[in-house]
């Protein structure tokens, strides 16, 4: 593959590209490709194409299908306020205008979650489809279409009309202008009707965006051949309860939900490549849980704000993307009835109908990710055809799966399942590396299976809620319609995978918090390590009773965070898990809320100012350990007294930023990786901050000496990892530390998911925009996250933000990362970039009034 040039912003080698493989890796143009596409851009082959799938924005389209004129209103941003008489025409028209602004992300997404990427992209994907078609997410979502009511499928099935009656008049690059890109290697390649199922397998893959802990169960299973079980223990601590807040301190007493659900226990001139990691493809192509997955998100009582009414704020984090994975929206029936309901705004997915996050006229609610474990590891024992489970020998569950590869012959697989779930040792590096080596004893060393281990051929199954059907297609639209917080409750039910916190505020005045999901209660194990697969004792052994999941309702404190980290305190009846998000977040805007209540009441602004809190608990942690040290070196010198003038903010034009943050990566990896045989895992910032932090109160642990750096001590180490930060500081940088600033160190590439990756500079330039300098970092509220030991450049985001303001939904406020448009070239692609750089929402039209005054364009359509 032909190595990208590296990014100016670089500090080493690795930028653009993350240590495990930021790209996809999908396309991979041969020289002659190349010339061709410089040639066809030379000739204005891109001005042509391009603008061809632009969507109309005004006059009148007649659309069949249709039961009446529907009419679609855009403001300068091109968010769409669609208005229509009856449910199926308010969602026929969804599916019509998300088709208009990203169907070449909706057909992307959809070969994705459905295994079937070989078939627009050839033989080098048949890694990533082996393994998502092992897990099965198009055959779920088919199963939980199929268990919809009539009124919730009647929705999905006019959405899917409206893509459909879209498609009918555009076809390849009338569509979008990737389509012309992917017929110079798959011309024969042809866009097929999109079926609700489509709709609901990005659930699935946000599931997988969103699964917690998976990661590290991996890491530490890999981990203990070579680390002692207190070793491990320490570098993957506990959530520190006694410093950083919970979620619900305190269980409030709600009246039960009577409707909680019951849960059951080519061509030749074009070659393609991918990523060498399975598990790595599959986050670049539906999200990535690394560094920054998460998000905020927190709701205000009236009795502490300007206008004596709720405030509710949500900035759910990412990975970037190109175009944004938010397109956001507002559904309005000409008059709300029963048949009709729908009044609402906010955020959602092109290819899903409905709104994801936002408000209606009553209610509004926010969502980030609960990180409770709903994902095992299971060691099966195979023999042949069948797998040992209770001393008995029972045939594997087994499903032969046809892949169709472009330029090439059809590909078959055989799937197989355990009752814990489908085997994937095999398919990608680590789990493969689990079955090869699964038993370790104390001291890590590997020794023979247990006494009760049956014999056989050694492999690992996946067990997650996300692999059964679920109810989230449902919950959707019981959001969108919720009057109060028993109905936001009765939603929160059916809201299953992925697990999220729910926030709530009403115009009544009313705030809450909801655990929903499906969290299962475990057998024998933890789930922290892969588990004998064997025996039933470590199976799952149902889910908690949604009514004894942890609720708030009008809390005496006045407000609720939701930051990732621990919902209850270690007391709670069930266990979920020990990887929560160590909490720094939560904590901050916890001490920035009531810094603002002793101030005065809060106000949107207040909020709005703590979303762009760049404040860095690591920075003031190394600015406090290095305060009486100094290193002999004079520049260094100068370069750490910095730190003692520094207010600890990551903000991008900050050169006490920029070399904290450099002197904190430098110091965890010649800590934990530099010259070690048995380097430790950098991922996780939160967790990595709370290790150093123990650590810098020990001055005896045996990890600050490191003998192949000739470090002796915590002293050495500080000082070595100081000259250190300096010297790769002036590489990137110069050695004038007035010019230094994070915000070019830190700056955010923004890449499109698929022909933007691609690693020839004449595609990229057609898809990809930036690098943006950026402030914040990890685990900061304005978390902007980027991988330890890799590079600086940013890599997970606020993927939104959004501030609803209870008292006037028209004073409310939003943005997102880039614009609504996924067509490259259009004016609405990133046009919402340089607002989101700065923090600066915009305002949000929701009354009739509001939205006319903001209109700049008006389509209407026909059937």
């Amino acid at each position: 593959m032909t190595k990208p040039q590296p990014s100016p912003y670089a500090v080493d080698d690795t930028v653009r590209r993350r240590s495990v493989g930021r790209t996809i890796g999908i396309t991979l143009f041969s020289i002659v490709a190349g010339i061709v596409v410089l040639a066809l851009i030379a000739v204005g082959f891109v001005a042509f194409t391009a603008q061809r799938s632009f969507p109309q924005l005004s006059g009148e389209v007649k659309a069949a299908g249709l039961e009446a004129d529907v009419t679609v209103q855009r403001d300068v941003l091109g968010i769409p306020t669609i208005t229509a008489d009856s449910s199926h025409d308010l969602f026929f028209a969804q599916g019509y205008v998300h088709a208009q602004d990203r169907f070449w992300e909706m057909d992307f997404r959809r070969h994705v979650t459905s295994g079937r990427l070989s078939e627009m992209f050839g033989e080098s994907q048949l890694g990533t489809d082996k393994f998502l078609r092992t897990l099965g997410w198009h055959d779920i979502a088919e199963q939980e279409v199929d268990a919809l009511d009539d009124t919730q499928r009647a929705y999905y099935d006019a959405y899917a009309d409206g893509v459909n009656a879209y498609l009918a008049d555009h076809q390849g690059a009338d569509a979008s202008f990737e389509y012309a890109v992917l017929g110079l290697q798959n011309s024969g390649y042809e866009i097929e009707p999109w079926t609700p199922a489509d709709s609901v397998a990005w659930l699935k893959a946000m599931a997988w965006d969103l699964r917690s802990n998976i990661e590290s169960e991996t890491e530490r299973a890999v981990m203990a051949p070579d680390f002692t079980e207190a070793e491990i223990d320490q570098l993957y601590p506990g959530y520190p309860f006694d410093r950083n807040p919970v979620i619900v301190p305190e269980i409030s007493a709600v009246p039960a939900v009577g409707t909680a659900p019951e849960t059951d226990a080519a061509t030749a001139a074009i070659e393609w490549t991918e990523v060498g990691s399975v598990i790595e493809a599959v986050g670049e192509l539906v999200g990535d849980t690394g560094e920054g997955i998460g998000s905020n998100s927190w709701v205000v009582s009236g009795s502490i704000t300007d206008t004596g009414m709720p405030l509710l704020a949500n900035d759910p984090h990412l990975g970037a993307s190109l175009p944004s994975v938010w397109h956001q929206i507002q559904l309005r029936c000409s008059t709300v009835t029963e048949e009709c309901p729908f009044d609402v705004a906010g955020f959602g997915f092109s290819g899903l109908p409905g709104v994801v996050i936002g408000h209606n006229a009553r209610i509004a609610w926010g969502l980030t990710n609960l990180t409770t474990d709903v994902t095992d590891l299971y060691l099966e024992k195979i023999e042949g055809d069948s797998y040992w489970y209770d001393g008995t020998l029972v045939p594997l569950q087994t499903r032969t799966e046809t892949f169709k590869v472009a330029g090439g012959d059809d590909v078959q697989l055989e799937v197989r399942s355990t009752a814990n779930g489908p085997i994937v040792s095999g398919l990608t590096d680590d789990f493969t590396a689990i079955a090869d080596a699964p038993y370790t004893g104390t001291g890590g060393t590997v020794t023979e299976p247990p006494a009760d281990a049956p014999g056989g051929e050694d492999a690992v199954s996946l067990r997650w809620t996300a692999l059964q059907p679920g109810t989230t297609a449902s919950a959707i639209f019981a959001l969108n319609t919720a009057n109060d917080f028993d109905d936001f409750r009765a939603a929160a039910a059916l809201f299953d995978v992925p697990a999220q916190n729910l926030i709530y505020a009403d115009v009544d005045g009313n705030i809450g918090y909801q655990t929903p999901g499906k969290l299962p209660i475990r057998g024998a194990g933890d789930g922290s390590m892969p588990q004998p697969g064997w025996v039933s004792t470590y199976a799952w052994q149902g889910y908690i009773p949604f009514e004894e999941l942890p609720v708030s309702y009008n809390p005496a404190d006045g407000y609720i965070v939701t930051a990732n980290n621990a919902i209850v305190a270690a007391d709670y009846a069930y266990p979920l898990t020990r990887d929560w998000d160590y909490g720094w977040r939560a904590a901050r805007i916890t001490e920035l809320i009531e810094r603002a209540i002793a101030q005065g009441p809060l106000t949107a602004d207040d909020l709005n100012a703590i979303q762009a809190d760049n404040y860095s608990f690591i920075g003031m942690r190394l600015t406090a350990a290095y305060a009486d040290i100094t290193t002999g070196d004079d520049e260094t010198d100068a370069a750490l007294e910095l730190l003692q003038q520094w207010d600890a903010q990551n903000n991008a034009d900050s050169p006490a930023a920029a070399y904290a943050n450099v002197l904190w990566d430098t110091l965890a990896e010649n800590v934990f990786v530099d010259g070690r045989e048995n380097a430790a895992p950098l991922t996780g910032q939160g967790r990595q901050f709370l290790i150093m932090d123990t650590m810098l109160e020990d001055e005896t642990s045996p990890w600050w000496t490191n003998e192949e750096l000739g470090v002796d001590g915590m002293t050495d180490m500080l000082k070595r990892s100081a000259i250190d930060a300096y010297e790769r500081l002036v590489d990137s940088q110069g050695d004038n530390p007035s010019r230094w600033n994070w915000g070019s160190l830190h700056a955010l590439p923004l890449e499109n998911e698929s022909f933007g990756q691609s690693g020839i500079g004449a595609i990229e330039w057609l898809f990809n925009r930036g690098p943006f300098p950026v402030g914040g970092g990890s685990s900061v509220v304005n978390a902007t996250g980027w991988d330890l030991g890799s590079s600086f450049s940013t890599v997970t985001v606020p993927s939104m933000r959004m501030i609803i303001d209870l008292s006037d939904f028209d004073d409310s406020r939003w943005n997102q990362l880039t614009g609504q448009s996924g067509h490259a070239f259009h004016t609405n692609y990133i046009d919402q970039v340089a607002s989101w750089q700065e923090v600066e929402l915009t305002p949000w039209a929701f009354s009739p009034g509001a939205v006319d005054a903001s209109t700049t364009d008006t389509l209407v359509l026909t059937p």
